[in-house]
This record gives structure tokens, C-alpha cells and sequence, in this order.
């Protein structure tokens, strides 16, 4: 059954060349660098390889020095933030679409939440098979890896944070990214949306200054937080708060006795393309 959904998925993935097709960046160097940021998440090679193959070329075309980093999946705090959702709650209503975006007030285009939806057969012989795919906050995440700014990162947490302040618009990460969850901001049809400019997550850095109250995060790329502004002030990610069907469960995974571990070890429980080695703190239950 994780295959099914993994092939849903699939198709609304976009071509490596498509999506770097506007960035003023190398190409064949953010395909590549993609290509083995899985490569790093699955274990098929180290990240002092990394960092040794591509050390002069994102100097070069970044100005950055690129340098090996702390264990991917390594937490330092006690917490380790995570979702569980049931698939056989799920009614595929895309609630949690627009919670999340009246939440973070992102553009026509622009979606953290999104809900895939399949029809196979016949009236009245028709079976529905729907996923809905926020960002995996994945252990070991290539978009992470492949960054050369390090805009975005895991936090102490485990939360895989973009940070829209440092963020240069190259948009590797998307492409390293294998479930799809990111997306580029090009500013454009905010006017269709009252308010849509506006910054009231943090997750943009409004409050270090460095952004007008009236500017949004345009020529960078945004993708779900798991609504850690809420998080900090005691509340759950918009998205589980308003699930209709209490398909969505959240809390912290290393606790054995809540409700998301419990759920985790379910033999119901299972995530996403789980062969690319990211390990996606993202559950389904079947």
C-alpha cells in the first residue's frame, strides 16, 4: 500500500532542469549536488565525501564555504516533534490545505499542505485513494545537505526549518527533496488574496528586522514548519487542530507513552518512500 501512495506522489513531482530553469544558478551543479544529497541520506556515501566533491564548486559559484556538518538525525533536545496520520480517517476534505494556508498566509501556488487524491474503476465500483503530504521533517534530509547557505536546517528539535532570511532562491533543495514539499515564491497573484503579504508567522524572521511588516518572502523557497510559532506558544500545528476527521496526531516521538509513538509503532504505521533513507518523522496509518 506505501507504494500506492508513494506513485501518488510521484506524479506531482517536477523535472529536476524544469524547476531550476529560472534560477540564476548552475543547473548541472544543484542536479547533481541533489543527486548525491539522497545518496548522503541513504548512507551510500559519507558527508565528508560530500563536502570534498563539491567544497570548490560552491565556493565558486556561491561564495560560500561549504563544511561538514553535525550527524544528520543527531537530536539534542529531549524532544523529537512528529506527525502520525490515519489514512482510514482521512476523507481527503483538504481542511488542513486551507488551515495551513490562512495559518502561514502563502500565495495562490504556494502550499505546505497539500491532499493527492486518486479515483480507480467504475460507478459504483470506485475505490478513492487520498495522501495528504505535509513536509516529512525528515532525520537525515537531503534539502538540508544540499543548501549551500545552510538556510535550511534541522532544528535542536528535529524540525527541518527554512529560514527565509538567509534563503538566495537557488532551489536545490527542491530538487533534492523526494516527497515534493517545497515551493518557490514568486510573488506573483497576491493581490488576489486579502492579507496574503502580510507577516504574522515567524518563521519568516520579521521580528530580527531584516523584512518590512508589509513584505512577504518572495524569491524564496517555503515549505511547511510543522507551525513551530504555535508550538512555542503551547498549541498544535494548524493543520491537526483542524482536521475534521482526526486523521492527524502530533506530539513528541521519543515520549513511549504518547499518543504519535504509540501510533508510530503501530503495525498500521507506515511512511513514505521509505527506501531513500530520510526517515521521514511523518506516519500513516494504513
Amino acid at each position: 500500500m506505501a507504494l500506492k501512495h508513494d506513485s501518488l506522489i510521484n506524479q506531482t513531482l517536477f523535472a529536476g532542469k524544469d524547476i531550476l530553469s529560472q534560477s540564476v544558478y548552475s543547473t548541472d551543479l544543484g542536479l547533481n549536488m541533489a543527486e548525491d544529497a539522497r545518496r548522503l541520506s541513504d548512507g551510500h556515501i559519507t558527508e565528508e565525501d560530500f563536502v570534498n566533491k563539491y567544497q570548490e564548486s560552491v565556493g565558486k559559484e556561491f561564495n560560500q564555504k561549504l563544511e561538514v556538518r553535525a550527524a544528520a538525525g543527531q537530536d539534542h533536545s529531549s524532544v523529537k516533534w512528529g506527525m502520525v496520520i490515519d489514512l482510514r480517517k482521512c476523507v481527503g476534505c483538504e481542511t488542513c490545505t486551507v488551515s495551513c494556508k490562512a495559518e502561514n498566509l502563502t500565495p495562490p501556488g504556494v502550499s505546505y499542505n497539500q491532499v493527492f487524491v486518486e479515483e480507480e474503476g467504475t460507478f459504483p465500483n470506485v475505490s478513492r485513494t487520498n495522501i495528504a503530504r505535509p513536509c516529512m521533517h525528515c532525520d537525515k534530509p537531503p534539502c538540508a545537505s544540499v543548501c549551500p547557505v545552510r538556510a535550511t536546517y534541522k532544528a535542536d528539535n528535529g524540525i527541518v526549518v527554512q529560514d527565509n532570511d538567509r534563503c538566495i532562491g537557488c532551489r536545490y533543495c527542491m530538487v533534492a527533496c523526494p516527497y515534493g514539499a517545497r515551493s518557490f515564491d514568486f510573488g506573483e497573484e497576491y493581490e488576489e488574496i486579502l492579507g496574503a503579504n502580510l507577516m504574522q508567522a515567524p518563521e519568516h524572521g520579521m521580528e530580527r528586522g531584516e523584512r518590512g511588516s508589509g513584505e512577504a518572502p518572495i524569491g524564496t523557497v517555503r515549505k511547511c514548519n510543522f507551525c513551530f510559532h504555535r508550538l512555542e506558544r503551547g498549541e498544535e500545528p494548524a493543520c491537526v487542530e483542524t482536521c475534521i476527521g482526526d486523521a492527524r496526531y502530533f506530539g513528541d516521538l521519543n515520549n513511549p507513552e504518547s499518543t504519535v509513538a504509540k501510533l508510530a509503532s503501530d503495525s498500521r504505521a507506515f511512511r513514505l518512500k521509505e527506501e531513500y533513507g530520510t526517515e521521514p518523522r511523518v506516519y500513516y496509518l494504513r
